[in-house]
């Protein structure tokens, strides 16, 4: 384990300092300043490397954390990243992006905070870059068997670098005009640097990967065309379609879906000339949805100099610490403050959105807004409650509820679920034989570690599915045997 008398030592969390607010809202780089080795070092000891590490379960990628702690606290990094990539393709992905559940379920927050599993993750991966020990694995030998995965987001990646390893030849198609996904166009540089997403790229096509971006299958190529070109097909597009807040005044020019914005950004950002690009400059804004990509669009909005940010969440303020209804090692709901909500802005809970408000020329001026209450368990503005806030700028960031359903209906015969995800079975299968679901199109809206996981999972149904048999892993947890999965 690593230092027995760590987390008897270090009591508190030492995380890297995010750099001062007036400074980082002047670009768009990542929020934190760079790390104190000796704390994450500290931190590392704290691992009390359990008998029964409960943070593995709170990992939907099953990631070794106690070993990879140990060994970097014993400075072993390049042993530390052999471990973390034997279960997790893109830790330097889920080290910045994800919420961290594994936190959540470590035994140390029975009683203190727990350990800074998520930072010394995203530290491994970026020593392991930065010390040239991310190389290309290619495969030995080439099975001749082919593989077409639609979609390049966490899910379609993790899938297509399975399977390139397993010896089989890959291509992605993304039908955006550069690789990523949301990795690419959804998250903002100030979360994620794309220099990371460059680096894991260039690493798949020197395994043999290939690449097809500006390709939308159902339009340039059809889902039968696609069948016949491959013996094995995995859908990855993601759930897409963003909910809908059907209330008068939604046509209001100004009213916008959060991913319209994030995407016309992150392309701005990236040098794109982007004409008629949504900006919150000189503006109000508002943003309807407390979730993470309503934060993107808060830390969005303040870089391009918004006037005023409000941040609208129809439920009530989450506690601030866990709720005896949350005990450990459940992942609680709490009040929690992102680099965003730092910038600026105000936050409002118990707030629904009546209407939105006009000027003479079609444009939005302002949101009517009432308290929320709850009546027979739906929440529902309260009668007398109503005020209006300005609003130059509306972005409704409410969630997804699924994938695009048109041709992969009409064309490929897929069904779908009630919650109108793909349906598939417990390999992963849908119910059009050799073509394979992976990630939100399949599970719903989740998190980039279930993506990934299920990237992984899926990719090795498929190897079995083309070879008979499989040498692939996969985390198995008490979801996945719900619904009949079992090791690989």
């Amino acid at each position: 384990m690593a230092d027995p008398k760590g987390f008897l030592k270090v009591t508190e969390r030492e995380l890297p300092a995010r750099r001062p607010v007036p400074v980082r809202i002047m670009d768009w780089k990542e929020v934190y300043e760079a790390g104190d080795p000796a704390a994450l070092r500290r931190q590392a000891g704290r691992c009390m490397d359990c008998g029964i590490p409960f943070c593995h379960k709170g990992c939907p990628l099953g990631n070794l954390i106690p070993e990879w702690n140990d060994l970097m606290w014993r400075g072993e990094g390049r042993s530390a990243i052999e471990r973390l990539h034997a279960t997790n393709n893109f830790p330097e992905f889920t080290g910045r992006l994800c919420p961290a559940p594994c936190e959540s379920s470590c035994v140390l927050g029975i009683n203190q905070p727990a350990v800074t599993i998520k930072q010394i993750e995203v530290a491994t991966i970026d020593q392991a870059f930065a010390n040239g020990w991310v190389e290309p694995e290619p495969p030995g030998r080439l099975t001749g068997k082919t593989v077409a995965v639609v979609g390049s987001g966490p899910a379609g990646l993790a899938a297509a670098q399975q399977l390139t390893r397993a010896g089989h030849t890959v291509a992605v198609y993304e039908r955006d005009d550069r690789i990523g996904g949301l990795l690419r166009y959804g998250i903002p540089d100030f979360k994620m640097e794309k220099k990371h997403l460059e680096a894991r790229l260039r690493q798949m096509q020197d395994e043999g990967t290939r690449f097809r971006a500006g390709v939308s299958i159902g339009e340039d190529i059809t889902w039968d065309a696609l069948r016949s070109r491959y013996d094995a097909v995995v859908i990855a597009t993601g759930s897409t379609i963003p909910r809908e807040l059907p209330i008068p005044g939604r046509d209001l020019a100004g009213v916008h879906f959060a991913m319209e914005y994030l995407v016309e950004s992150n392309r701005a950002v990236a040098g794109d000339a982007v004409p008629h690009q949504i900006s919150a400059e000189g503006k109000h804004v508002i943003v309807i949805g407390g979730g993470d990509t309503g934060a993107d669009c808060i830390g969005t909005a303040h870089r391009q100099g918004a006037l005023s940010v409000t941040n609208l969440a129809i439920g009530k303020q989450p506690p601030a610490s866990r709720t005896d209804e949350q005990p450990w090692p459940m992942s609680p709901t709490i009040f929690e403050i992102a680099s965003a909500h730092e910038e600026g802005g105000e936050r409002m809970f118990l707030a629904s959105t009546v209407e939105f408000l006009g000027n003479g020329a079609g444009e939005v001026r302002a949101l009517r807004v009432a308290e929320t209450e709850f009546v027979d368990g739906r929440r529902v503005p309260k009668s007398g409650t109503e005020r209006e806030i300005p609003a130059d700028l509306v972005l409704i960031a409410m969630g997804f509820t699924g994938p695009e359903q048109g041709e992969l209906s009409d064309q490929l015969g897929a069904r779908f679920t009630g919650r109108g995800n793909l349906e598939r079975d417990g390999d992963y299968q849908t119910t059009v034989p050799g073509v394979f679901v992976a990630g939100d199109a399949g599970r719903g809206q989740s998190l980039i570690v279930w993506a990934i996981a299920e990237g992984r999972a899926a990719a090795a149904r498929v190897d079995a599915y083309l070879m008979g048999e499989t040498e692939l892993p996969f985390p198995v947890h008490p979801n996945d045997v719900a619904i009949g999965l079992q090791p690989a």
